[in-house]
């Protein structure tokens, strides 16, 4: 039912729409500014109809009126006569969606009030799916989850900002990724991006592959050699894994940083370094630096803004939306035709604790594809580390049902473990799922049953109603 707002000074309007319009349309009524502004603030209303008062003084003041309300995102239709005609045009440039002509043929009036909420309805959805997507230069970043959304947002204000960004968190959490989605958003964009290994250089030839080394440095330099810090140029540069730098070393980095410049080894030449600095570890650089491995005063240069990147575990909502690009992906390069991933299968991929976060769930998915001889990917295609027997058959009582459904079902399952586990304790069995007791209650109450949750104290009783629901079949609970 659309719920149709009418301003107008005239009763008999209201009198005739409320009374003819039909029954997909809820009429509210109003002939004061502030009742109609309460009323559209509190997103209680989906078209507004405008009815356009012949006066100029008053037209004046409805276009005044329009101009304060439209930022709220409901849609206006204009009711006017003839003689408002070029007033109704001008409200359509200023935003309005469409106008009519008093009085107004009805069917005419249906029609348009429908399209206005339809394309209201549409531009939400839109902006919605605008907002969940990764910003452009992020399009590598896979998820629309909340701190997805976080990482994304900490992108777009550092891109153009010429200071130093440490990223930190779990290796084969997307780290490089965050760095290239940074360099991809900024104005170095069409410049060259360098990422550095600091780990996989021995500590012997370190200085000359960050500063270059002219011919004859050093036994073994027949030619001029270039650094990471020269090629880099006027791009961005990402040192992946600081914090295994040396002592010497950091010493060395921390002078560059201070100086903003540095030579090639066997040459005194000062080049000046145009490059913008990311860095990235996994490691914990404050506890370092209270051990006195990593230096402090480094560690405050490198960390002028920190972005850290979560953990698969911290936002499982994005492993169903990452599992399907790696398939789509990895189908293509091993030639097959893949089209799903089963529910079964995707209830042990959100169950899995992902030590190796994403890079690990991006390597399951490959080798799951190589050993599938059908197009879809089911639980006998993951590792036998995620076939624990808590997960294998899940779903099993509900053949035919849907992904949501059987997820439902393994929910449900979960709560009556976690009570048993608890001695029929629910606050404590809520507690260790992470979830509320009152939603817990929704999991394990059957059809026809009232919520338990009210009056329902932490009672020894609850032990034994747990074993009477965990021998109901598990096709008849509902959420």
């Amino acid at each position: 039912m659309i719920r149709l707002l009418i301003f107008s000074h005239d009763q008999r309007l209201h009198s005739l729409l409320g009374l003819t319009l039909g029954a997909e349309f809820h009429i509210l009524p109003e002939r004061r500014e502030d009742e109609v502004r309460e009323l559209i603030s509190r997103g209680q209303c989906d078209v507004l109809v405008l009815d356009l008062d012949s006066s100029p003084h008053l037209i004046e003041r409805q276009l005044g009126f329009f101009d304060e309300i439209r930022g709220f995102g409901v849609p206006v239709v204009v009711m006017t006569d003839d003689d408002n005609r070029a007033t109704a045009l001008e409200l359509v440039q200023r935003g309005v969606y469409n106008y009519i002509r008093k009085p107004p043929a009805l069917p005419e009036l249906r029609i348009l009030v429908r399209r206005a909420h339809e394309h209201a309805v549409l531009k939400r959805e839109l902006e919605s799916v605008r907002r969940s997507l990764p910003p452009y230069g992020c399009d590598k970043l896979i998820g629309s989850s909340a701190r997805s959304q976080v990482v994304y947002d900490l992108i777009r204000r550092v891109a153009n900002l010429e200071t130093s960004v440490l990223i930190t968190g779990e290796s084969g959490t997307g780290k490089e990724l965050v760095a290239r989605a940074i360099h991809n958003m900024s104005r170095r964009r069409d410049r060259p991006f360098v990422a550095v290994s600091c780990g996989a250089i021995p500590e012997t030839l370190i200085e000359s592959e960050l500063f270059g080394a002219e011919r004859g440095a050093f036994t073994g330099a027949g030619t001029r050699r270039r650094g990471y810090l020269e090629e880099a140029a006027d791009g961005t540069l990402q040192f992946d894994e600081i914090a295994e730098f040396s002592p010497h070393t950091q010493v060395k980095l921390l002078r560059v940083l201070q100086e903003r410049q540095f030579s090639r080894l066997g040459s005194s030449q000062m080049i000046p370094l145009n490059a913008r600095l990311l860095f990235a570890t996994h490691r914990n650089l404050p506890e370092m630096v209270k051990e006195g491995t990593f230096r402090q005063d480094l560690y405050y240069r490198v960390n002028v803004m920190g972005i850290r990147t979560p953990a698969l575990r911290d936002h499982i909502e994005d492993i169903p939306q990452l599992a399907r690009h790696f398939l789509a992906e990895y189908a293509l390069v091993c030639g097959k035709v893949m089209t799903a991933i089963t529910p079964n299968a995707m209830v042990l991929l959100l169950e899995y604790e992902w030590p190796g976060n994403v890079r690990e769930l991006e390597n399951v998915i490959q080798g799951a594809i190589i050993l599938s001889d059908e197009d879809t990917i089911q639980p006998k295609h993951l590792p036998s580390v995620m076939q624990h027997p808590d997960l294998l058959g899940v779903g099993d009582s509900l053949p035919g049902a849907t992904f949501e459904e059987q997820l439902q079902d393994y929910k449900v399952r979960l709560a009556l473990k976690a009570i048993e586990g608890c001695h029929g304790n629910k606050t404590l069995a809520a507690r260790s799922l992470h979830i509320s007791r009152t939603y817990l209650h929704r999991l394990i109450r059957g059809p026809g049953e009232d919520d338990g949750s009210v009056g329902d104290p932490e009672e020894a009783d609850g032990f034994p109603r747990v074993r009477e629901l965990a021998g109901r079949p598990t096709a008849q609970r509902t959420c």
